[in-house]
């Protein structure tokens, strides 16, 4: 009786330890309701309107499930693994062109003494370190983020990135990336010919610490050879922003610059809207130049209550070499949010937002409000 009470004990204690030096952990976020939209715009054909009401697709955050693990190595050094995949709740589709985990595929290694690397499909800096701090509504909330005027922190991802970043240092961090093809198979480059991949950097440094957080961010990318007009054109941005937390309400400020080109597509339009006024996804536009503002309040409502309020503005400066003779116009984005937990896990909002000349479209217009419900596991 004793022995089998000292292997019952012992078979425990085992158990125990290889359940702390390892981790697996199954977690997502589904997030749905119903909402109004309108366009308005006008083209050679003449003024054109439409509508959409209907079931909300992530209102407020992308829908979400992914499996992230630890194992402990010994002396301070994990091996870390996140796959997280994105889906559509209305049809039960995968998100981001169909890819499994097309939201992060990584595997790295973590130290508190000396940082995380990562390696694998992955979020640039200027999404996790800039978005948050430029406005409210940080990478959430559809056409009212961030990077619906700042096109590099808009969720933006790369395939095929070696990602480093630092411990916290008082409160400042420092992390950089880069990508040996940003989107899609590395291809090889034939001795003599054109490079067919796109090269793309990220980096870019933080502080937060108490009531104020700051981000300085910078990343580029190198449009493939071969493609013309647009040959082998690198195309930066780079991006600053602050917030400050009085506790009575939390204000925040962002200011960037886009050279030669865009980074993320974007549309203000939403999803399954028709292609008027849609950004391509790194593409590369030769002497465009394009001034990016952000200014922004969130303050408590009750114990469990947030109101939100942003505006943006996208303001090119030159057309660079894009057809047409019309000029672009620049995009002004106001939005209003409202966000009221109903749990640790559970939260009901609503949203508001308006969008002048969505990307530099004279008079294209879109108004959207929604409600809806979300809830993490």
């Amino acid at each position: 009786m004793k022995k089998s009470l000292l292997v019952a004990a012992l078979i425990a204690g085992f158990a125990g330890a290889a359940q702390a030096e390892t981790s697996v952990t199954l977690y997502g976020l589904v997030d749905s309701g119903i909402g109004y939209q309108q366009v308005k715009g006008s083209n050679a054909s003449g003024d054109y309107k439409a509508t959409r009401t209907g079931i909300l697709n992530g209102g407020q955050s992308g829908n979400r499930w992914g499996l992230k693990g630890t194992e402990d190595l010994g002396e301070g050094l994990k091996a870390v693994f996140v796959l997280e995949s994105g889906f559509d709740i209305n049809s039960g589709k995968s998100g981001q062109s169909s890819r499994l985990f097309g939201r992060q595929a990584t595997i790295g290694l973590a130290s508190d003494a000396w940082g995380q690397v990562d390696f694998g499909r992955q979020t640039n800096i200027a999404s996790k370190y800039f978005s948050s701090v430029a406005t409210p509504f940080g990478n959430d909330f559809g056409i009212s983020q961030t990077g619906t005027a700042f096109s590099s922190s808009a969720s933006l991802r790369y395939d095929n990135m070696i990602m480093y970043q630092t411990p916290n240092f008082a409160g400042f961090q420092f992390g950089v990336g880069y990508s040996f093809n940003a989107d899609g198979n590395q291809q090889f480059k034939v001795s003599g010919g054109d490079e067919p991949n796109t090269r793309a950097w990220t980096t870019g440094l933080r502080y937060s610490n108490g009531p104020l957080a700051a981000a300085l961010t910078y990343d580029q990318f190198k449009s493939p050879e071969g493609n013309g007009l647009n040959d082998g054109v690198n195309v930066r941005e780079w991006n600053l922003g602050a917030s400050y937390d009085f506790e009575v309400v939390k204000v925040y400020a962002g200011f960037g610059q886009t050279r030669n080109g865009w980074f993320q597509s974007v549309s203000a339009l939403g999803d399954g809207a028709p292609s008027w006024g849609k950004f391509s996804t790194l593409q590369a536009n030769d002497g465009l130049k394009v001034n990016s503002y952000a200014l922004g309040v969130s303050a408590p409502v009750g114990a469990n209550g947030q109101v939100l309020a942003g505006w943006t503005m996208a303001d090119p400066r030159n057309n660079g070499n894009r057809n047409g003779n019309a000029d672009l116009s620049s995009q002004h984005s106001f939005s209003l949010g409202y966000t009221y937990n109903l749990s640790k896990r559970t939260n009901v909002y609503a949203l508001g937002s308006y969008v002048k000349n969505v990307a530099f479209q004279d008079d294209l217009k879109s108004t959207f409000v929604g409600v809806g419900l979300r809830h993490k596991f």
